[in-house]
Order: structure tokens, then C-alpha cells, then sequence
């Protein structure tokens, strides 16, 4: 699609915890710094974790100080999310599968060459599309039926439904779950709450500033497992949660939706 309604996309793999990252963040910038990835700034966040072992209620909740690494291109374009534990590649300006699946594997690829990875235990695809509309025409002409939420003639402010799907995927972990959400409002463009583009840019077309109708699909494809690291398989993996997005974008959509976006 020459004009695809992708705004914001996240590849993301959790590992084996590393406790002494801190120690090991300015080797692994350098790395990437090298491949274009030239701005870098460490970022506190509170986290509320709930301490438990497996079978109990948790205990009380408390609150932690996470410390993640934001490594970007100097155009905040797209960039990388660093943590103890886990590694994020995301961008505001993606273009097709072929260009962005395999920056995550190449920074898990820097990380490994420092730190030494045991595992993965979660690889996940997150997509944000944005449904705007025209002059005069409506979302509902870009949404299958039954996707633009009740309708009795009052105003709608807005709607949301999520649809969780179970999915064949391969060849580290069979089995993937898919979580397909559809916002419609009429608000300025945003972002759900749990995602964050850490100072990424919009592309000029998503660069909205005006209230308005529009729906944006949320689709999260994950699949979680003790996976060994071996690159090859992560690429078929992530490869296979790609597909699953897209078959969940394509039986969202309607024929005008491909016709406006192709």
C-alpha cells in the first residue's frame, strides 16, 4: 500500500532478565550507534508491581524505579527501548514489513554480542492504524460491518471493541494470541495509554491538530515461551505474527478502505 495507515508500529522481545544492564547500555549504544541510531537519553519510570509466588494471591502492590534506554535516529523517525529486561524497536514512519521487522532483530543481535542472552520469553507485533476519512465520507466506509459500535441516532462520542483471537504461528512458539481493538471517536489522533513513542515524530500526513472523526486499529500479535537465540527462528517468528496482523487488517477493512489506501 503506497498510502498505509500505519502511524505507530512496535517490535518487541522480552529476555532473561539483566540486572547489570546499566553496566553494559554504553557498549550496546555504541553499536547501534553505528548503524544510525545516534541520539541516546536514559529515561526513570514508576512501575506498580504486585510481588507474589506462582499459585498465590500477590501481595501488596508496590512501586519500582525502571530505568529504560531510548536510542533513536537523529530525525526521531524510529528508534530503539532498552530495558533490564526486554528491547523494543518502533517507528512513526513505517513504510512495509521488509524495512522494519528486521531492526528489532538487529538490535537483539547488538544486545546478545554484549550481554550474552540465555532466552527469549516474549516476542510481540503491535500495529496502530489510522482510519481518517475524507471530505465527505464517513469511518464506516473503511470498517467491516459491525465494527463503528451502536447506532439509534443520538451522537456518538465513542466506541471501542477488542476481539482476542487464539493463532497458529511458528517456528519457536505454535501458538499466539491476537488482541484486535477498534477506537472510534471524534478527538484528535492519539495513542492508547500503554504505548508511548518516547519522542518520535508523526509523519506529516498523521500530524492532525484538529478534532475530528476518526477510528484507529489497535492489533497486538504475541507469543510467549522459552526461545532459544537463534536469530534465524526469531525472524521466521516474528515473520509468522506478521501474517497474523495482517490477515486481522485485512477481514477489518472494506474494499474502499484498500482501494483509498492502496
Amino acid at each position: 500500500m503506497t498510502k498505509a495507515p500505519v502511524y505507530y508500529a512496535l517490535a518487541q522481545a522480552q529476555f532473561n532478565p539483566v540486572a547489570a544492564m546499566a553496566k553494559y547500555v554504553d557498549e550496546i549504544q555504541d553499536i547501534l550507534r553505528r548503524e544510525g541510531y545516534t541520539l541516546f537519553e536514559s529515561q526513570e519510570i514508576t512501575q506498580l508491581q504486585f510481588a507474589g509466588f506462582a499459585g498465590q494471591v500477590p501481595t501488596k502492590p508496590e512501586l519500582m524505579q525502571v530505568t529504560n534506554w531510548i536510542i533513536s535516529k537523529s530525525d526521531r523517525t524510529a528508534g530503539f527501548i532498552l530495558s533490564s529486561s526486554s528491547l523494543a524497536f518502533h517507528t512513526t514512519h513505517y513504510e512495509t514489513r521488509n524495512e522494519f521487522l528486521p531492526e528489532l532483530v538487529q538490535g537483539l543481535q547488538a544486545v546478545h554480542k554484549v550481554v550474552s542472552l540465555e532466552h527469549i520469553a516474549r516476542l510481540g507485533l503491535r500495529y496502530l492504524d489510522a482510519v481518517i476519512p475524507g471530505e465527505g465520507e464517513t469511518v464506516s466506509q473503511y470498517l467491516a460491518g459491525g465494527l463503528q459500535g451502536v447506532s439509534f441516532g443520538a451522537k456518538q462520542r465513542y466506541s471501542m471493541s477488542e476481539s482476542v483471537f487464539e493463532t497458529e504461528t511458528g517456528p519457536l512458539v505454535k501458538s499466539g494470541t491476537l488482541v484486535a481493538r477498534i477506537y472510534c471517536a471524534t478527538a484528535l489522533l492519539g495513542y492508547p495509554p500503554d504505548l508511548i513513542p518516547h519522542g518520535l515524530q508523526p509523519m506529516s500526513r498523521f500530524q492532525i491538530n484538529d478534532v475530528a472523526s476518526h477510528a484507529v486499529m489497535d492489533a497486538d500479535h504475541f507469543v510467549e515461551g522459552t526461545m532459544p537465540i537463534d536469530f534465524e527462528q526469531i525472524k521466521q517468528q516474528m515473520a509468522s505474527l506478521h501474517a497474523g496482523i495482517k490477515q486481522s487488517f485485512e477481514a477489518t477493512i472494506t474494499p474502499h478502505a484498500e482501494e483509498v489506501w492502496r
